[in-house]
C-alpha cells in the first residue's frame, strides 16, 4: 500500500526488562501524487500541504510527493488511489463525472457556489459528508485542501463580447453540465488537458478557451496566444481541490495521524483562497499590461445563463440521486444564507443568485 509503520525493535516484556524504554517508530510513509503536472500553478496547493505536513509532523509521517505526470498520468490517478496503487492525490472532483456525475457538483458548478459558499457549505452545511459518499463509493477517503475563486472567463484571439459570439465557435471548457450549457448557446465544448491548452488556442484548434484563474492561466502562457479576455467565469464561479485518499491505506493510520492530515487540510484550505486570489490580482494586471482587451457579458447575459444552469442542474438531478442529494444540500445552503446575505449588503462573502433552481423539484429525484 505503500505506508509503512515498521518498528526498530520488539517491546520487550517489562516483568523481564523493567527499566528498558520502548523503541521509536520508523516514519509513516505515504505516497502521493497529483493531476496536477509541474506547470500549473494549481500543483502548488498539493505542494504545500505536502510541505505543512512534513514541517508539523516531525518524525511522525514523512509524505513523498510525485507531481502529475511524473509517476502516473493524471487521467489514470483517479483508479490508482481506488486500488491502493498509490496512497493518495491532489486532485479536483469534477475530472471523475464520468465514474459518476454527482463529481460534477462537488468540485464546482456553473452560476452555483463561490470560494467562500464553498468552504461555508464544507464546514457548516454538510459538504464535508457530502465530499465523503462519493467518494467512499470508490473506496477513497477525501480531505477537501484548496479553494479557487472564479475562474478567468474565455481567453480568445479574437474578440468575444456576447453569448451571441459564442455560435458557430469550438470552446475548451471541462465539465459535463458546462458542455450543455454551451451547446444550448450554439457553441461546441472542446475537452482538452491543461497542458494542451496553449497549442490548441495557438493552432486554432479552438477558438477560445477558459483553464483556470487568471493567476493559473499566465502561469500557462496563454497571454501569448490570446488577446482578448470574455468574463466572468460563469463556467466556474468557484472550485474545490483535495486530497483523495485510499480508504484501506488511512485506515492504516493511527487516529491522531488521521487527525494531523485533517488539520493540515483545513489549514491549506485558508491558504489556498489567499494564494490564490493574490495570484489572481497579480495576473489581472500582466494581462492588461500586456494589452489583453476584456469584455464583460451583461446583466441580462447573465441571468439567461442562470436559468439555463439551474434547468441543467434539475435535470442532471433527476438522473442520479446521489447528485439530487447534494444538489439539494447547496442550495438549501444558498437559501438557508440568503437573508443574512442579504442583510450584509457589500460587506457580504459571495452573492445571492438572482433566480434559485428549483430545489423541490431537485428533492423529488432523491430516492
Amino acid at each position: 500500500m505503500g505506508i509503512k509503520t515498521k518498528v526498530k525493535s520488539l517491546f520487550l516484556c517489562a516483568s523481564i526488562l523493567p527499566l528498558a524504554g520502548l523503541a521509536s517508530a520508523e516514519p509513516v510513509e505515504i505516497k502521493m501524487t497529483s493531476v496536477f503536472p509541474p506547470g500549473i500553478n494549481l500543483v502548488d496547493t498539493d505542494m504545500h500541504f505536502v510541505k505543512t505536513v512534513n514541517e508539523i509532523a516531525g518524525d511522525r509521517i514523512k509524505i513523498k510527493f510525485f507531481p502529475g505526470g511524473t509517476l502516473i498520468p493524471s487521467s489514470q490517478v483517479f483508479d490508482a488511489v481506488s486500488s491502493g496503487a498509490v496512497d493518495a492525490a491532489g486532485d479536483w472532483a469534477g475530472y471523475w463525472a464520468g465514474a459518476d456525475s454527482a463529481f460534477s457538483i462537488l468540485g464546482s458548478f456553473p452560476m452555483l457556489l463561490t470560494a467562500s459558499d464553498y468552504i461555508l457549505w464544507l464546514e457548516q452545511w454538510g459538504g464535508y459528508e457530502a465530499f465523503q459518499k462519493v467518494y467512499s463509493k470508490f473506496n477513497i477517503v477525501y480531505l477537501p485542501f484548496g479553494v479557487v475563486s472564479m475562474e478567468s472567463g474565455l481567453r480568445s484571439t479574437k474578440a468575444l463580447a456576447s453569448l451571441e459570439d459564442l455560435k458557430g465557435k469550438k470552446i475548451r471548457m471541462s465539465g459535463r453540465p458546462q458542455g450543455e450549457i454551451l451547446q444550448k448557446l450554439g457553441a461546441a465544448q472542446v475537452q482538452l488537458p491543461g497542458g494542451e491548452v496553449y497549442q490548441a488556442l495557438e493552432r486554432g484548434v479552438v477558438d477560445a478557451a477558459e483553464f483556470s484563474s487568471p493567476g493559473v492561466d499566465w502561469g500557462l502562457g496563454l497571454q501569448e496566444v490570446t488577446s482578448h479576455w470574455l468574463t466572468p467565469g460563469w463556467h466556474q464561479p468557484g472550485s474545490v481541490l483535495g486530497l483523495a485518499f485510499n480508504k484501506n491505506a488511512w485506515n492504516e493510520l493511527a487516529p491522531d495521524i488521521q487527525s494531523l492530515l485533517e488539520t493540515a487540510a483545513k489549514a491549506n484550505l485558508l491558504w489556498s483562497l489567499a494564494y490564490y486570489e493574490k495570484s489572481a490580482v497579480e495576473a489581472h494586471r500582466k494581462f492588461l499590461e500586456s494589452g489583453t482587451q476584456i469584455s464583460t457579458l451583461s446583466g441580462d447575459e447573465m441571468r439567461r445563463l442562470q436559468e439555463l444552469a439551474n434547468q441543467a442542474l434539475v435535470e442532471s438531478a433527476c438522473d442520479n440521486s446521489l447528485y439530487a442529494e447534494i444538489a439539494a444540500s447547496q442550495v438549501n445552503y444558498l437559501k438557508d444564507y440568503e437573508g443574512w446575505r442579504s442583510l450584509q449588503g457589500d460587506f457580504a462573502m459571495g452573492r445571492n443568485l438572482p433566480i434559485l433552481p428549483d430545489v423541490d423539484k431537485i428533492t423529488n429525484c432523491i430516492k
